[in-house]
């Protein structure tokens, strides 16, 4: 029999529904590689009795003839997403001991579509990081390896855990949330595909907020088939969000085609950044002959105010992070750190100190800053300004082309530590991942090749609004035709 730790979401549902195996057995092999692989530190908790108990339901179900979606298939849920009586941190020691009494929408969701949860993953704390290192509980460490080298490798961030799972094979797929390329560029660092839909498509209801204008959950998995499966699962309008889109939820997975012809795709001329490696801008071209081999159209265009998107996104993030973290106060859960004869102000201090790490402070401290008398209109109001100019340069390319291909990141994974000192150095990385998170865009990464080193790197496909299928079928397109395979060799 096939390992089954290294089947993905439709070979388990498909398998399960046909009798290869039991769901049983899938939960059980996936249990066994979440807890031989700790070392990686991918999971804040592991819940193999969740995972069992979902597998048992969809074994019965096979047996009446009622599987659900995703009967059979186990995942991991970012640490993000409030589960209920299972502890939620948002990798932060501010809400230790803090256990929802409630479920969120996304995941909530995927139980009713019948998967199991095998844990909740790490994450940089709040979602704030690029390698997941700002976690209050240690870093992720990537599963690949850098050719002749033992260097511990970032996994991307912030949903470092789930692209680092994801790849060593601990689980099939899993949730992510992306604010300004926490999906993708994780998902190019490990191999895997990950994709973020249209701001609204999924409810952010029950999810640790970090920038509400931003945050958008997804689907992370091995590739675009099981994207489009656990995104069908995921979507879908809630009244409990009000920013999530009251529109029908496609069936992606029936969608999928290769085929683009008739397809117009855009290169963005301001994405060539210089200094960028050469292998990224092969892999580029790359992908250009891969879509154009597909039939699409390849012509290019221009986003002008592309220069302006991440001094725009780190203002305008850590000011929404400066207000939706002012929540945590020590007052009613989590953390509470009251020294002797303290008032409510030197609790809310101490608490706040004790319970938030380095990048949390520094954001709270420059949203608090843009927003504050005598800056708000120099800084906030004109970052505002900027993203609506910047949504407008999409809007524009888009009355010519259909699709826009850019790298993910601008390099692969780097080594722990290597840029944690420099934060501008670790900001670069969202630079080709935040403009289309300010425009609201769906857009995917899907891994492309190995750089020099043996690393991935990916190839990103952004889409117009509600497009999630346009991107879903160029993303199948590349995946087709670069033949990625590569997997991290077991050394943990």
């Amino acid at each position: 029999m096939t390992n089954l730790t290294d089947l993905g979401i439709a070979a388990i549902r498909d398998g399960v529904r046909d009798g290869a195996f039991s769901a049983r057995e899938v939960a059980t092999a996936f249990n066994a590689n979440v807890a031989a692989a700790r070392g990686l530190n991918a999971f804040l908790v592991e819940t193999p009795d969740h995972a069992l108990r979902a597998a048992d339901a969809a074994d019965a179900a096979r047996v009446a003839g009622d599987l659900k979606p995703l009967s059979g298939v186990p995942i991991g849920m970012k640490d993000l997403f409030c589960t209920e009586g299972v502890p939620t941190t948002a990798a932060s020691s501010i809400l230790g001991g803090f256990t929802p009494q409630y479920e969120s929408t996304v995941s909530g969701q995927l139980w009713s579509a019948g998967a199991g949860m095998l844990g909740k993953l790490n994450l940089d704390q709040f979602a704030m990081g690029s390698s997941n290192e700002t976690s209050a509980f240690g870093p992720v460490i990537s599963p690949w390896r850098r050719a002749a080298s033992n260097a511990a490798l970032a996994p991307g961030g912030s949903s470092g855990g789930s692209s680092a799972a994801i790849s060593a094979r601990l689980c099939p797929a899993a949730t992510g949330t992306d604010t300004g390329g926490s999906i993708r560029q994780p998902a190019a660092f490990t191999g895997i595909s990950g994709i973020k839909p249209t701001y609204g498509r999924c409810s952010r209801w029950g999810v640790v907020a970090f920038a509400s204008s931003l945050d958008q959950p997804g689907a992370m998995a091995r590739d675009v088939r099981d994207c489009a499966i656990m995104l069908e699962a995921m979507a879908g309008f809630d009244a409990k969000d009000a920013t999530s889109l009251e529109v029908a939820v496609p069936r992606w997975e029936a969608g999928l085609s290769g085929n683009l012809k008739g397809k117009r795709v855009g290169i963005p001329l301001e994405y060539r950044v210089d200094g960028m490696p050469a292998e990224i801008d092969a892999l580029w071209e790359s992908g250009i002959a891969w879509l154009k081999d597909a039939g699409a159209e390849i012509l290019e265009v221009s986003l002008p105010h592309t220069k302006y998107a991440l001094p725009a996104y780190y203002i305008i993030a850590p000011a929404e992070a400066s207000s939706n973290l002012a929540r945590y106060d020590g007052v009613r859960y989590g953390l509470r750190d009251l020294p002797e004869g303290a008032g409510l102000q030197d609790m809310y201090a101490a608490t706040r100190a004790a319970g938030f790490g380095p990048e949390v402070k520094r954001r709270i401290m420059i949203g608090t800053y843009v927003l504050s008398a005598g800056f708000y209109d120099a800084y906030y109001t004109q970052a505002q300004k900027v993203r609506t100019l910047i949504a407008r340069d999409f809007d524009r390319a888009f009355e010519s082309c259909d699709l826009l291909l850019t790298p993910t990141a601008p390099s692969a994974a780097f080594a722990l530590g290597e840029k944690s000192d420099d934060p501008l150095a670790m900001y670069l990385n969202d630079v080709f991942t935040v403009p289309s998170s300010l425009a609201g865009l769906p857009a995917m990464s899907v891994p492309g090749g190995l750089d020099a080193g043996g690393l991935p790197l990916g190839l990103q496909i952004i889409g117009r609004a509600l497009d999630e299928q346009g991107v879903l079928n160029a993303a199948l397109a590349i995946e087709e035709r670069a033949g990625f395979t590569a997997r991290p060799e077991a050394w943990w």
